[in-house]
């Protein structure tokens, strides 16, 4: 079975109500086994319209990363990201 990948390029401008996000949504991270392999760092953009901040979590399955990104606990993380930034998401099936 192809692993999932939950992909989001996100333009944080509150950082302290952003880390209250961040916090909330390790629970619906950890419930789902999500595994990031990048989690913002250095980036440069080469081309077109990409933001700085990166990020990409594994999961088991593509259907598990849909699970976590449709999460009851994951929507309560997302209600503490208003007003702190932008979030572009996606989920995807990887090969």
């Amino acid at each position: 079975m192809a692993k999932g990948y939950v992909i989001v390029r996100a333009e944080v401008t509150n950082p302290d109500k952003w880390a209250e996000y961040v916090a909330k949504s390790k629970v619906a991270l950890d419930k789902f086994a999500g595994k990031p392999v990048v989690r913002g760092g250095q980036a440069k953009i080469i081309e077109g319209d990409g933001l700085a901040r990166n990020v990409v979590i594994e999961f088991d399955s593509y259907d598990t990363a849909l699970a976590y990104a449709s999460s009851p606990e994951y929507a309560e993380a997302r209600k503490l990201r208003e007003g702190a930034g932008t979030l572009h998401m996606v989920v995807v099936e990887g090969v």
